[in-house]
């Protein structure tokens, strides 16, 4: 058997289930975004905390979250249990039917969406979850077209993938599913010539409001935003944005949805992510932006059973009050599914993980991360919050030429998640970045376990420069 810092033990049987299963998965199983005959993929044979176990039985700190999902971090001992709890009690039912895992995960949903979003139609994952959202926006509003920004990614499904602005739209893109697409704000590559946050947020604005007008405002049914864009490159939205959105989408009747599937549950060190666009009042208060739909996935209860939703606004749900919905799924509301999310949101509440991932955020990560950009030549930019950073990877810093070209790789990006691994790091990596997205309960140490890994790791990409 092999123990590694004192951690679970990874035992020989572990070692040969895992390339027997890496053997099978070989033979039959077929992976997405791949060309099937490239793939290498690395074994797991163990989860916990923080950290994973693979094929050969080494422990990897994990930055990634896997899909920036396990935000409770894996095999949390409360939501395992929860999930074998039910399973004892009641392992599936229609959803026409009332379960209470199903109420009581609707009910702490809709205690932490922000304003009134006190209805929730459940779904399997962040995809579908975007699928319905905009079906309830274009039938509230009777009209067709929904504005995306470019650099975002809403789910693989056919409206989904649409709505996508990156490059994994390309190939499911016929130019037939009612999508605008539009630039949102990013500083560090702008599209809009500025040289401040305030230039940037009032020119992307400008942008939206003219992209409207030749799209014609009263055939929009719904801008989608990802409140921090995740995959895409974690580009937090400058002061004043969210709000210059909400004030367009009333302006013309548009529905605004706010995609938190990545960035929700706590991934910002909010509840979500939205709640970081309040703006403070002359008399003291404070002014959230309230979007009319939220979908959510992923960190509702870390992908421990696939589950996601739709929250909505009482004006929305209202449209289908004696109207029917038209739509729906055999699992939504599914019993495993919406006990392991009550689990998660309670573990979450009580163990103060939201604001464990604030504080190592704004105490560990952000100044580590800064640090690293202030030795490393080939980081152009750090930029983040909570557990949500990314590290942008450049050839050059004055021509910002990225490392990879934008929607592949590089030899340099590929060496450099291979040395990451190598020293027992395992990060998300898209194009030309680094994204350093633990799970939320990490500690301290464990955050600067990462970034000296993270440091080492950057000097390859130094040396390929």
């Amino acid at each position: 058997m092999t123990t590694i810092d004192n951690a679970p033990a990874v035992s020989e049987a572990d070692l040969e289930a895992g390339r027997r299963a890496y053997e099978l998965d070989r033979k039959h199983v077929f992976h997405s975004w791949s060309a099937q005959a490239k793939l290498n993929p690395m074994t797991v044979t163990k989860a916990e905390g923080c950290y994973l176990w693979d094929g050969e039985g080494t422990r990897l700190l994990d930055f990634s979250s896997q899909m920036v999902n396990t935000n409770i971090g894996h095999q949390h001992p409360k939501v395992v249990a929860a999930i074998a709890e039910q399973a004892q009690k009641l392992c599936t039912i229609a959803p026409s039917h009332v379960n209470d895992a199903r109420s009581e995960a609707a009910r702490l949903i809709a205690e932490r969406t922000p304003g009134e979003l006190n209805k929730v139609f459940f779904t399997n994952g962040g995809a579908d979850a975007v699928e319905h959202a905009v079906r309830m926006a274009r039938l509230h509003t009777g009209r067709r077209k929904v504005l995306s920004r470019y650099r975002s990614y809403h789910g693989g499904t056919d409206t989904a993938v649409n709505i996508t602005g990156d490059p994994r739209r390309w190939a499911n893109d016929y130019g037939d599913s009612g999508v605008v697409h539009f630039f949102g704000p990013f500083l560090y590559r702008s599209r809009f010539h500025a040289e401040t946050q305030e230039q940037e947020c009032e020119r992307a604005l400008a942008h939206l409001n003219e992209v409207i007008a030749m799209e014609g405002p009263g055939q929009i049914a719904a801008i989608i935003l990802e409140s921090v864009p995740g995959t895409a490159g974690i580009m937090v939205p400058p002061p004043g944005y969210l709000q210059g959105v909400r004030e367009i989408c009333d302006r013309y009747g548009i529905v605004f949805i706010a995609d938190e599937v990545m960035s929700g549950f706590g991934r910002t060190g909010k509840w979500f992510a939205i709640e970081h666009a309040a703006g403070e009042r002359s008399d003291g208060g404070c002014d959230g932006v309230i979007p009319d739909l939220i979908t959510f996935a992923k960190g509702v209860n870390s992908g421990y059973v696939p589950l996601g939703g739709v929250a909505i606004s009482p004006h929305i749900a209202a449209t289908f009050d004696e109207r029917p919905f038209p739509g729906g799924l055999t699992y939504s509301g599914h019993p495993l599914a919406t006990a392991a999310a009550v689990a998660t949101i309670n573990a979450m509440t009580d163990e103060g993980i939201v604001e464990n991932a604030a504080r190592v955020g704004a105490e560990v990560m952000g100044p580590g991360l800064q640090a690293l950009a202030q030795r490393h030549p080939s980081v152009g930019e750090v930029r983040g919050v909570g557990m949500f950073w990314a590290i942008e990877l450049v050839k050059d810093r004055t021509t910002r030429e990225p490392l990879a070209p934008y929607g592949g790789t590089s030899d340099a990006m590929n060496a450099v998640v291979a040395e990451c691994k190598k020293l027992g790091l395992l990060p998300f990596a898209n194009y030309n970045r680094i994204h350093a997205v633990p799970p939320l309960i990490i500690t301290d140490d464990e955050a600067r376990e990462g970034l000296a890994i993270l440091d080492q790791a950057l000097e390859v990409a130094d040396r390929s420069l």
